[in-house]
């Protein structure tokens, strides 16, 4: 570039030859005396190395030379001063470029050097040649930086050195380098010439926001060095990160043309202050719906806080998406706080803890573990003068005070701070946990939040967590969750592939490998389809813990069409701070269709789907299970549905609209049907036939009713004479009210098949 002839920008000062009266003995400001009466200076017309030339005597102790025209001085453009000099007799001096920098307004630009290095003549008749270079930006071979406060200067010389001697000048040049700066000086522009200084201390805001205006469609090029920037800064050009920059947590840094992730951990060199600083800028500029991080693994020394990372944000309601790349935890600065305390709990406030001692030194988001509490129960606020702790849910059995555990996990990526989050995406990112945390920790609140495509690999304790509503609608589509625990037997697992509280999550098309459970959920109108996930290990008659647990009674749900793997089924109402059943709907609208389960090597009493109650009185109430293929193998299982009645039995004397058909069975000795198919022969003619249902309805459930009874052969009387008769059926026989009893008008004896319900 050369503004000279690309703007037709005036730099060379006129020869002495037309007249020594724009030359200036002083500064070169307007009203400073000339050389053109001076009485130490005269033009010398025919020099035989210069041709024309200035002849001059040094009287003083620093004489100057000083072109009196204002020669501009642009941005991102650099002047080189010539000048030739001889010595004719007397003291030989010394010479150096200098110059006066000039604010628009003529006054003189303070704190910049404006005389370059002196050069010593030695010789007489030997010309002597100085130069320097004076520029904006403080680079590499620039002798006077004058900064962006620069807007044009007087250049000419400084005689330095004993007084007497006589010297002559030739023309002083001035002219336009700046191509010396630059590898293609149409396509970049750099920081520096705009006043960038890069010390690290400096504040390089307004540099980097001038640079960014005279851009125009070029790069903006950050050279080496460390830029602070004390407010926030927007490139609406593509910027090339060469050094770093720092700045306050709580100001921006928008790249608007060139928005990835690679590109901010160039600006900032710390993968993990990058990736938050990247996160502020994607819920702060509309720009931008996605942050992708170009498939760059950002290791991090310890949890991500999101919201601290964006700190004028507590709540966020527009689609954002991160995707692409690996989170991965390194170093050791991930232990779990444990804090102890002792705490009141009423069924009345059901989802407070009270008088809580030592309250301040438990963390928001701290799993809660004591008596009578539930699987994933975690603190969601707390309220420090009013020692009372906020939880996510109620306990099934906890009145009264009592000592609980509260431990804290740390997570990779930690939504938490925000008060509300939604419409959130997480898209092909693997979080690499290493065993040393867990993934991610969700906001309190905020609905329809995904993740697509996720890997969660070997998570310490958890994969995703919800402590509130956070998980309200979410999407988790086609992830995989890969224990850390796979060498662990099944009964000294902990960790736990995802939870959720509240209604209407998808959870579909995943992988899980050997959690204590892949989903612990909470809430209702979930689909859970498509997914495969096994827990099991190589212990013979081995125990087998649940894979999906709902934690209420009334679901809603729909769980289809998944490979369920030596794991099983379990629902349960561990959320109810009144287990016992005390109106509503009880155990209800669930259905479990066309899965495939597989066990092997397991203790006999395992069983696919269990109901565990957790106070009496309950019983199943739109229940369908359908379309189901259950297959043991390396063994032989006794059922596949049961009631865990640690806590309580079902009252099966209630049960109603239970469907169990279409299932099949392999190795699993009491095969449940309802309604229920019995093919009975009475031998010895009776007038009451009793019949049992051999254990084969759904959770060993009673013989409520009898819905058909068809004679599969002659219904004959003592005498061998036919009878034509229909029996009276009634349900609700023997010890455990699971046979029914055909009665008939006379003793008769035959084969008959009769179809019996539960419900």
């Amino acid at each position: 570039m050369n503004k000279a002839i690309t703007d037709g920008v005036l730099l060379m000062p006129p020869a002495f030859e037309n007249g020594l009266d724009v030359w200036s003995n002083g500064d070169g400001t307007p009203g400073s005396d000339t050389y053109a009466s001076a009485s130490n200076a005269a033009f010398v017309p025919a020099d035989q190395d210069f041709g024309g030339a200035l002849e001059m005597q040094k009287i003083s102790s620093t004489t100057r030379v000083r072109y009196m025209g204002q020669t501009p001085l642009l941005p991102g453009c650099y002047l080189r001063v010539t000048a030739r000099i001889k010595a004719i007799s007397g003291n030989l001096p010394s010479v150096r470029i200098a110059g006066y920098a000039a604010h628009a307004n003529g006054t003189a630009v303070a704190g910049v050097e404006t005389r370059a290095d002196s050069v010593a003549i030695t010789n007489y008749g030997t010309v002597t040649e100085v130069s320097a270079i004076i520029g904006a930006g403080n680079r590499s071979g620039v002798d006077l930086v004058w900064g962006p406060d620069a807007v044009y200067g007087h250049f000419g010389i400084d005689l330095t050195g004993p007084n007497g001697g006589v010297v002559r000048i030739d023309d002083i040049e001035i002219e336009d380098i700046t191509s010396v700066f630059f590898r293609d000086i149409m396509s970049v522009v750099d920081v520096r010439d705009f006043g960038a200084v890069g010390d690290g201390s400096t504040d390089d805001s307004a540099a980097f926001d001038a640079a960014d205006s005279a851009a125009d469609g070029r790069t903006v090029l950050i050279p080496e060095g460390v830029f602070r920037l004390e407010n926030d800064v927007a490139f609406n050009n593509d910027v090339k990160f060469e050094g770093t920059v720092t700045m306050p947590t709580e100001n921006m840094l928008l790249l608007r043309r060139n928005y990835d992730l690679a590109t901010y951990i160039d600006a900032f060199g710390n993968e993990g202050l990058a990736l938050g600083k990247a996160f502020q800028a994607l819920l702060n500029n509309s720009d931008h719906e996605s942050l992708d991080m170009g498939g760059r693994r950002v290791g991090l020394t310890e949890p991500l806080d999101m919201q601290a990372a964006v700190p004028n944000r507590t709540d966020f309601a527009t689609r954002r998406v991160i995707r692409n790349g690996q989170i991965e935890a390194i170093g050791d600065n991930w232990s779990t706080e444990v804090a102890f305390s002792q705490a009141t709990y009423s069924a009345s406030n059901s989802r407070k803890l009270t008088n809580v001692t030592n309250v301040a030194n438990i963390p928001v988001g701290s799993l809660v573990e004591g008596t009578g509490v539930g699987r994933e129960i975690y603190v969601r606020s707390k309220n420090v003068g009013a020692q009372e702790l906020e939880l996510n849910a109620p306990l099934f059995d906890a009145e009264g005070t009592q000592n609980y555990t509260f431990s804290r996990f740390q997570y990779l990526v930690d939504f938490s701070g925000f008060s509300k989050f939604t419409k959130f995406i997480l898209s092909d990112i693997e979080f690499q946990c290493n065993g040393k945390c867990s993934a991610v920790l969700l906001a309190p609140t905020g609905p329809t939040n995904e993740f697509q495509d996720c890997f969660f690999s070997r998570p310490k304790d958890r994969g995703i967590t919800s402590i509130g509503t956070g998980c309200q609608g979410m999407l988790i589509d086609r992830c995989q969750f890969l224990s850390a625990e796979e060498a662990e037997n099944v009964e000294q697992r902990t960790s736990i592939g995802l939870n959720v509280n509240t209604n209407d999550v998808k959870l579909r098309d995943c992988r899980a490998t050997q959690f204590r459970h892949f989903a612990v959920m909470a809430g209702q109108n979930h689909l859970i389809t498509s997914n495969h996930f096994f827990q099991g290990d190589s212990v013979p008659d081995g125990i087998r813990t649940a894979g999906l647990v709902l934690q209420e009674n009334f679901v809603a749900t729909v769980v289809s069409g998944n490979y369920i793997d030596n794991c099983f089924v379990e629902w349960t109402n561990e959320r109810d701070p009144t287990p016992a059943f005390n109106g509503g709907f009880s155990f209800s609208s669930f259905t479990l269709a066309d899965n495939v389960f597989l066990s092997g090597d397991v203790v006999p009493w395992f069983s696919y789907l269990v109901v565990k109650p957790h106070g009496a009185g309950h019983f199943l109430n739109g229940v369908t299970v359908a379309g189901n293929r259950f297959r043991s193998i390396n063994g032989v299982i006794t059922r596949a549905e049961r009631v865990d009645t640690s806590f309580a039995d079902l009252d099966h004397s209630r049960a109603r609209d239970v469907d169990f058909a279409g299932n099949s069975y392999h190795n699993v000795t009491e095969q449940a049907h309802n309604p229920l198919i019995v093919s009975y022969n009475q031998n010895t003619a009776a007038q009451t036939w009793t019949i049992d249902t051999d254990k084969k309805l759904p959770f060993e459930g009673q013989c409520v009713a009898v819905d058909a009874v068809v004679a599969t052969s002659d219904i004959r009387d003592t005498s061998n004479v036919k009878q034509f008769m229909a029996p009276v059926a009634r349900g609700l026989n023997g010890t455990d009210l699971d046979r029914f009893t055909l009665e008939w008008g006379t003793a008769v004896h035959g084969s008959v098949r009769a179809t019996v319900r539960m419900d």
